[in-house]
């Protein structure tokens, strides 16, 4: 393990992650782990809103961008998915062990613009982890929202993360459905076997009153949003994040700029009407 200096804390540079100390490690699934993690004073990092990031790092190895999926008093969490070299050697951490973390970055998600309306939140894969800080976010303020209807795609039901929410938490909310699909039938599983865009379109949801709220990989929210529209949903009302084109997050490495928008400060949060005044790429 590398030795970490203790003393090295942002001091307002936004660009000198934190030392914090990991307290708590969850599998989620077979590739998923959520970190949580406070600072060294036993405080919370840094108070993000719904939908911003944070950038994780460790010495040696390298340093990625990753939703902050949840939060409290004194602790910060991110589900992180083993896909290279810095996710996996996360993936090799322990409790007690340490991680560079600095943020929060990007906008949120438009809690104000949100209430009073009724919600469709789609999460498809890892894409629930930044649906979830919202979703959680609006159980707080429960009674300034409508309806919450919240559909989870996954390969198969073991797929699914953040179990305790999707099959415990959230059914029990007052006014809230939850609908989970999967691509593949296994023994364990008993309901829907579909891909999210033929399941949402069953669902028998209008576009009345209500917003949608969708992160996944960008096959499914094209798809997805094609099957909206036949249902009457406009553009302006489904939102998404296009948070993995975050880099440095500060506007200073260019590589996430598209025309003259920056998604690190311009988004990464944007409705799709938003999204189609950007110039192609």
């Amino acid at each position: 393990m590398i030795e970490v200096n203790h003393d090295c804390t942002c001091q307002g540079n936004p660009l000198v992650p934190q030392v914090c100390r990991i307290t708590d490690i969850r599998n989620e699934t077979g590739d998923v782990k959520t970190f949580r993690v406070q600072s060294l004073d036993g405080k919370r990092p840094f108070l993000p809103m719904p939908g911003q990031l944070g950038m994780w790092s460790m010495l040696g190895v390298g340093e990625a961008m990753f939703s902050i999926t949840a939060f409290g008093e004194d602790w910060i969490e991110s589900s992180i998915k083993a896909v290279g070299e810095l996710t996996e050697a996360m993936h090799e951490l322990s409790v007690g062990d340490f991680v560079g973390l600095r943020g929060p970055y990007g906008n949120g998600f438009p809690v104000d613009a949100l209430k009073g309306r009724d919600i469709l939140f789609i999460g498809g894969g890892i894409g629930a982890a930044p649906v979830r800080s919202l979703i959680r976010w609006c159980a707080v303020h429960r009674e300034q929202y409508g309806r919450f209807d919240i559909v989870c795609g996954a390969r198969t039901i073991d797929d699914v993360p953040f179990r305790e929410d999707f099959f415990e938490n959230w059914p029990k909310m007052d006014n809230t459905g939850v609908h989970i699909t999967v691509d593949r039938k296994t023994d364990n599983w008993n309901g829907s076997v579909a891909f999210i865009p033929d399941y949402v379109e069953t669902l028998g949801l209008t576009p009345e009153n209500r917003k949608v709220v969708m992160c996944g990989p960008s096959i499914m929210i094209r798809l997805t949003t094609e099957r909206l529209a036949k249902l009457g949903f406009a553009r302006g009302d489904i939102i998404t994040s296009m948070e993995t084109r975050m880099k440095c997050g500060i506007g200073k490495c260019g590589r996430c700029n598209i025309g003259s928008k920056y998604v690190c400060l311009d988004g990464p949060v944007f409705t799709l009407t938003e999204l189609d005044e950007l110039p192609a790429e």
